[in-house]
């Protein structure tokens, strides 16, 4: 009878229990996962102070820059180098993925450009046989006929800008941008996008192998490297020269 009566008790407090376990709340719960809040924007650059060429010198160079100087508040290539050798300026800083926007202008028959992914080394001579080009010239008074791969704007000698191009006359100030985002690049001319392809794909390398640039092997190969402004013997002015990495 005993024995009876413990089982009962047993059977009875196991009832018990269960009942209030199913009667309680489960302290379990599933929280979403919050969304990753997206990257706050770098900040921008400022390459030029408008005063010095502080963060600048010369492509290979260590020693004073006598070919560029400032000029109210604009960075001036007075034209020395005697053709697109030895005179471009660098930035002392590298960059990989960036947005680089900047103001220029011309004289009539100058030539200049922007370039980006430069490598310094002994074995180059000239910025332009690592660095692609963003072309600054004198559409219209360049003493010589241009292609239009050579004309302002372009990707020089592999993209050419297209129709919503609207270039300032000679001694009006143009604002320029390049953007590169892993490999997607951007030319813009006075609010205008006027060139857009993809470094390093089928069809760029097929531009880089057979045009201008198969004799320099390591043209547009670099994912990072300097902003260069080149010195082709005219004059340029250069001003807001401004840098975001991405």
């Amino acid at each position: 009878m005993y024995q009876w009566a413990m089982l009962a008790f047993a059977v009875a407090t196991v009832s018990c229990g269960g009942g209030s376990n199913s009667n309680t709340t489960d302290s379990t719960t599933v929280t979403a996962e919050a969304p990753t809040p997206a990257p706050e924007p770098a900040e921008w650059i400022s390459l030029f102070d408008g005063s010095t060429l502080a963060g600048w010198h010369g492509f290979n160079k260590t020693g004073p820059v006598n070919n560029w100087k400032v000029e109210d508040s604009a960075l001036v290539c007075l034209g020395a180098a005697k053709d697109a050798h030895g005179g471009d300026l660098v930035s002392d800083s590298s960059f990989g993925n960036f947005e680089l926007t900047w103001d220029w202008k011309v004289d009539k028959g100058s030539n200049s450009g922007v370039m980006y992914h430069v490598v310094e080394d002994a074995k180059y001579k000239a910025p332009y046989e690592t660095g692609p080009e963003y072309q600054v010239i004198d559409d219209i008074g360049f003493p010589e006929k241009l292609e239009e791969w050579q004309k302002a704007g372009a990707d020089y000698a592999m993209t050419v800008p297209n129709d919503k191009k609207k270039l300032k006359p000679v001694g009006e100030w143009n604002s320029s941008k390049i953007i590169f985002n892993n490999g997607h690049v951007e030319h813009w001319l006075n609010g205008e996008k006027i060139v857009e392809f993809e470094a390093w794909s089928d069809d760029w390398n097929k531009k880089r192998t057979e045009g201008k640039w198969k004799d320099y092997p390591d043209y547009g190969k670099a994912k990072s490297g300097k902003i260069a402004l080149q010195d082709h013997g005219n004059k340029a002015y250069y001003r807001n020269i401004k840098i975001r990495p991405l």
